[in-house]
């Protein structure tokens, strides 16, 4: 019952996109949505995804298959450096970029950017799916006489599927959602719009016909992602061949392939981070006094909706380990698709409802954490599934044949050996509300300031000096978040 009703309450900001649809009617959305501001928007955005998500594709995918089947010197190092950029929030990184180029913009500059920030996110599920395929499957390959590039595109890729698919989803929402690097690029599109609507008409209707327009993108993004999955299986029977790969030697290759990764990490972290340390090193940058007490109300709010998410997702992913049926799968859905929806969006709901129906709470710190909790419900889910799995339901039936309660079998037996789970998921929560803007914008109480509103604050108004000290502390907030990423890769290796 507890878990319908999270549920329930996480379709909050699909019913808030329905409820627009039809209170608006046709006839006021109609003049709203086909007008040629809409329809540039409109240009940008796809142009965005069309183009940005298969860029995050080839970098991730050749950078995951150059360190895991090749020779290349240094390889481990290169596993680390490539997963470096999701340390960078996006909008530091535009930050970054703006600062050392000031012409950069567009929708060049917004795919410099969004590539270099969103790679990894192709990178990493990437590197996981190939440490676990079989190398017999592709030593086969070779042995008919396929070289490293054949065997590649016929063997290999077509096994690479799902990563592919389901990291070009992750990183196609990521950018219907950005917003502060884009706003920072002067590149509209839908999310930037809508908050500049927002902050001038509140909530207005032009601003719910573009949440509508947006909504509709992201379902596209979705339906398109299921039908290109297919329903083909890809896991095979035992582990395979007990062994790694042998890799590839590449030779005089190898000078060039080292240079081209030094290229993307040098436009994905080099630029804007030597721009940010050079900005840092100003002596008016430390002058602020209230980064001490952003830091602490950061890890509040953070801490805060780590914790809820991960409460709230512990009854879904028992429900989905230990009882899996239609009804779990339909609940679990119901968590992801409103995850899926860009943040303004879930932003826009809660400010409607709040007003509506809650006005005591409305920009509260109980808003705030309802947001964080709708955003980034799944990275908990995911890391407590995967725990529960790992956990045999016969230590718990045991416990109960020695006398323990049921309460008492979980907590004794179970807990505990989902600790790491736990940890997974309070982090990786925890550092996705840390890093997150445009909700904490619309929807923070006054005279809050986190690590991103106070970053962003300063950067709107070009003193990019006093905007350093906030992004060096966003940065050292997401390393263990990605130190995480990289261990679960790894881990995948032996699953």
């Amino acid at each position: 019952m507890l878990t319908l009703v999270v549920a329930a309450l996480m379709l909050v900001p699909v019913g808030f996109v329905a409820w627009v649809a039809i209170d608006e009617g046709w006839a006021q959305l109609a003049p709203l949505i086909f007008r040629p501001r809409v329809g540039e928007l409109l240009l940008n955005t796809i142009g965005l995804v069309v183009v940005g998500v298969p860029l995050c594709v080839v970098v991730g995918v050749l950078a995951a298959w150059v360190v895991e089947r090749t020779a290349l010197p240094g390889r481990r190092v290169w596993a680390i450096a490539l997963a470096a950029p999701l340390a960078m929030p996006a909008f530091v990184s535009s930050y970054g970029w703006v600062s050392a180029v000031p012409s950069l913009g567009g929708l060049s500059g917004g795919l410099l950017v969004a590539v270099g920030a969103y790679y990894p996110l192709v990178y990493l599920p990437a590197l996981a799916a190939l440490r676990r395929l079989d190398p017999a499957l592709e030593e086969s390959a070779r042995a008919l006489g396929h070289g490293p590039v054949r065997t590649f595109l016929r063997v290999t890729l077509p096994q690479l599927r799902i990563a592919i698919l389901g990291g070009g989803l992750v990183v196609g929402l990521h950018l219907l959602a950005e917003y502060g690097a884009f706003a920072l690029l002067r590149f509209d599109t839908f999310t930037t719009a809508i908050v500049s609507q927002f902050q001038s008409t509140f909530a207005g209707p032009a601003a719910n016909a573009l949440g509508v327009v947006l909504a509709l993108l992201c379902l596209v993004l979705l339906v398109g992602e299921a039908s290109a999955r297919g329903s083909a299986r890809y896991a095979r029977i035992g582990r395979g061949a007990p062994r790694p790969a042998v890799p590839h030697r590449l030779g005089w290759r190898a000078v060039p392939v080292a240079l081209a990764l030094t290229l993307v990490l040098a436009l994905a972290v080099g630029v804007p981070g030597v721009s940010l340390v050079r900005w840092a090193l100003r002596p008016e940058a430390w002058a602020a006094g209230d980064l001490l007490s952003t830091l602490g109300q950061t890890l509040m709010l953070s801490a805060g909706g780590a914790i809820a998410a991960t409460v709230i997702a512990l009854p879904g992913a028992w429900l989905a380990v230990r009882y899996p049926g239609r009804m779990s799968r339909v609940i679990e859905g119901a968590m992801y698709l409103a995850s899926s929806l860009p943040t303004i969006i879930v932003a826009l709901a809660l400010v409607t409802v709040t007003l509506r129906v809650l006005p005591a709470v409305y920009q509260t710190p109980v808003t705030v954490i309802s947001a964080y909790v709708i955003v980034f419900l799944p990275r908990a889910l995911v890391s407590l599934r995967t725990g529960l799995a790992q956990v045999p339901r016969g230590l718990e039936e045991a416990a109960r044949s020695l006398g323990r309660s049921s309460l008492g079998a979980k907590l004794t037996v179970t807990a505990p050996l989902m600790l790491s789970s736990f940890g997974a998921a309070l982090a990786l929560t925890g550092l996705g509300c840390a890093n997150e803007l445009t909700a904490t914008l619309l929807l923070a109480p006054a005279g809050t300031s986190t690590l991103a509103t106070q970053f962003w604050s300063a950067t709107i108004n070009a003193d990019f000096a006093s905007a350093a000290p906030y992004a060096i502390l966003l940065i050292a907030l997401s390393v263990p978040s990605v130190a995480l990423l990289l261990a679960d890769a790894r881990r995948k290796k032996t699953a």
